[in-house]
């Protein structure tokens, strides 16, 4: 009698069993945590919401064009903000990615992980926050936004700096310290001109970033449009609002297609 022929299978029943613990653990953790957060929620605005919003976009409609001349200068404001904001960010980011980069830090044991730690604290606080800190230490007004975007900037800036310096052809290097260069002349000729490209297309990315989020710190009080919003939104000028929304979609759109555009012209 000829023996019974083996049949594989992906999995043994030990591993699908464990498979089927697991998905059974995640459901279970969903269910709590979904029990969590609605403890307290009211379903039957949860129900209404759909009336409300149709409601709420009826008062938006027709937009209020006239007020569109009033929005230019604070748009102005917005764009500067972004702009000045990643320049302040790019100038702190460089020198802290040089320092968080394996190859070109002075010491992996000390630098190396106070430069890591900043590129965290950055990466880690949100835009609007820096605002509301800054606006409470340095008052209301554009110098906060700046400051806020150029914290902010420092975290993605250096991160993906130091990334791209830590992938760099360590032959180039070499070569220029062959020829008795200094640890500054062997940055500028072995290590700029390849990471050169990376540098640029990083930074119109966060410009383009910080061009969204730039938008919404005058809610805080760190000018830009975003004020304009929050005054439009405490008096409920719903048409007013919907011309704010329209104009903020646009330059966005206008900040997505430069940034393109600029990425794929240095790639």
């Amino acid at each position: 009698m000829s023996a019974t022929p083996s049949v594989w299978a992906y999995r043994t029943s030990r591993q699908r069993l464990t498979v089927w613990f697991g998905w059974l653990l995640t459901v279970a953790l969903f269910v709590w945590c979904w029990n969590l957060m609605t403890a307290d929620t009211m379903w039957v605005f949860v129900l209404d919401a759909p009336t409300q919003a149709a409601d709420l976009g009826s008062r938006m409609i027709p937009p209020r064009w006239s007020y569109l001349p009033e929005l230019m200068q604070p748009l102005w404001d917005t764009i500067n903000i972004a702009t000045l904001g990643t320049l302040g960010g790019v100038i702190l980011a460089v020198p802290v990615a040089f320092l968080a980069a394996n190859n070109t830090t002075p010491s992996r044991w000390l630098v190396r992980p106070i430069a890591l730690s900043i590129i965290v604290a950055s990466r880690s606080i949100n835009s609007l926050i820096w605002a509301l800190l800054l606006v409470s230490i340095i008052g209301p007004g554009l110098l906060a936004g700046i400051i806020a975007i150029a914290l902010r900037s420092i975290g993605f800036i250096g991160k993906l700096l130091y990334e791209a310096i830590e992938e760099i052809d360590q032959k180039q290097v070499e070569a220029v310290t062959a020829t008795g260069a200094s640890r500054l002349q062997t940055i500028h000729y072995g290590i700029v001109p390849q990471i050169a490209p990376a540098f640029f297309g990083i930074t119109v990315f966060r410009w383009d970033i910080n061009i969204r989020e730039s938008t919404i710190l005058g809610l805080v009080g760190a000018g830009g449009i975003g004020l304009k919003l929050q005054s439009s939104l405490n008096v409920l000028a719903w048409p007013q609002v919907t011309v704010i929304l329209l104009l903020i979609l646009l330059t966005v759109i206008a900040s997505e297609w430069v940034s393109a555009k600029v990425r794929s012209a240095i790639s």
